[in-house]
Formats: C-alpha cells, structure tokens, sequence
C-alpha cells in the first residue's frame, strides 16, 4: 500500500525533471534512453541530493547556514532513497513474478 512519503517522493521526482541533466521525457525527434541511463541518471539524483544534505549539514555545522536549509535538504535527500527503495522493491516484485511464470 503507497504511503505519503512514497507519493511525495513520485511528486518530487515528477518536480525534478526540469532539471539539468534529469531525464527528460522522450519525444519523437530524439532517441529513447536506454533503461540503463535513466537508472543511472536516478541514482546520480539520489546521490546528489545525499551529497547537498551533508553540506548543508557540515555548513550548519560551522555557523555558516540555517537550520531550516539543512531540515529541508535533509528531507529532500530521505524522499529520494526512498522513492529509490520503493522503486527497487517493485522491479524485484516484478522479476520474482517473471519467474513464476511458467513456460
């Protein structure tokens, strides 16, 4: 059953696709990108969003940011894994169904 922090982390990935260097999504004039590329462009993302929370973290830290900025990225960086998560989770859902199947 989908919870909130599964369906903010759809909403904040539908968000980021206007970002530079986000998956877009295909038109007819470019090539489709390969499964490959989009994972790894996802798990760039979430790695991102790992490294702004630590800096944000180390900023406070120092007396250099707000509290709020490393609450908000904190957050930002936890919505992300665990959209990665739940999207891990259904591809393994997927592939143990795959194999049930029977030829």
């Amino acid at each position: 059953m989908p919870s909130n922090a599964f369906a903010a982390g759809a909403y904040a990935a539908v968000q980021s696709l206007g970002r530079p260097g986000a998956v877009r999504p295909v038109d007819a004039a470019s090539p489709a990108p390969g499964f490959g590329q989009m994972l790894a462009s996802t798990l760039d993302g979430v790695a991102e969003a790992g490294k702004r929370s630590e800096a944000q973290a180390m900023a406070v830290a120092g007396g250099k940011a707000n509290v709020v900025d490393v609450v908000t990225a904190v957050a930002e960086s936890e919505t992300a894994l665990q959209t990665l998560v739940a999207v891990r989770d259904r591809v393994i859902s997927a592939y143990e169904e795959i194999m049930r199947m029977q030829i």
